[in-house]
């Protein structure tokens, strides 16, 4: 095991005897599910030898391990991000360290832009495949067979069923789960109109600033992945109106209610383990 994860690890394990078996990445906006946990560690990622520090508006920056709907679970209160200047290998460390720690899921959220014309902010969007326009990839560089092989399978990313249970569990509450496709950019700067365009050509129903780095690395691992997105804007072209963070964090404080309520019922579905 490379020495940063297995430090990371072992910092970890001393401060809780819970042994996670999903992990939750909460997006912008998104942290407050981490509050619904019966939490028996909280431990800021500044205290992790060789961690970066979260520096976004809605991101904590901290680690929260307990149980959720009777499940062990680890949650990321925020996230690292390319834009902010750490490289591949510290984006996804995370996601490395948590795989060691022996996760079999991964739930990734973000704050995404709406490409699909349908959209709405505040719908809440089902990630059923990604393009990264990132130009760069978190497994670039030597391969650890330990880990997962060489060249990974992504075929299937986003783990059908757990899409299926996400879906069912929607419309048991009575609302409607969009699904598409996620493009990744590096940010920071929104898109233009014309990237928009370029993303709508290409299939894409939402952008982002996120998440792919830390699907590729889950997946090279071997953990299933669910991914959501909530709509928080319109891409730019879109609506003639600037786009901000604060637009953002606006919208996932609406609909965070819906967002936490989803995962909660998807994961008491996963630990009955209905996704086997």
């Amino acid at each position: 095991m490379n020495e940063k994860i297995k430090n990371a690890v072992d910092h970890i394990q001393k401060k809780t005897t819970i042994k996670p078996k999903v992990a939750i990445i909460l997006g912008s906006g998104l942290g407050g599910l981490a509050d619904e946990m019966d939490a028996q560690a909280t431990i800021p990622y500044k205290d992790i030898k060789d961690f970066p520090t979260s520096t976004v508006a809605g991101h904590a920056g901290e680690f929260v391990i307990g149980h959720l709907q009777g499940v062990p679970v680890i949650a990321m209160k925020g996230r690292f991000h390319y834009y902010e200047g750490y490289p591949m290998w510290k984006v996804v460390l995370p996601v490395r360290v948590m795989c060691a720690m022996g996760i079999e899921t991964l739930i990734v959220s973000n704050a995404a832009g709406g490409i699909h014309k349908d959209f709405s902010p505040g719908d809440l969007m089902l990630i059923r495949d990604h393009l990264n326009q990132m130009g760069d990839h978190p497994l670039i560089g030597p391969n650890d067979e330990e880990v997962g092989p060489r060249f990974p399978d992504m075929s299937t990313a986003y783990d059908e069923k757990l899409a299926s249970i996400a879906h069912e569990e929607a419309e048991a509450m009575g609302f409607e789960l969009q699904h598409g496709v996620y493009a990744a950019t590096t940010g920071p700067t929104y898109e233009t109109p014309a990237e928009v365009r370029m993303f709508r050509t290409l299939g894409a129903d939402a952008v982002g600033m996120s998440t792919v780095p830390e699907v590729l690395a889950a997946r090279h691992a071997g953990a299933r992945v669910l991914g959501i997105s909530c709509i928080s804007n319109a891409a730019a072209g879109i609506l003639d109106q600037p786009l901000s963070h604060e637009e953002v964090i606006e919208t996932t404080e609406k609909v965070k209610v819906r967002f936490l309520e989803l995962v909660k019922r998807t994961i008491e579905r996963i630990g009955k383990g209905d996704h086997q």
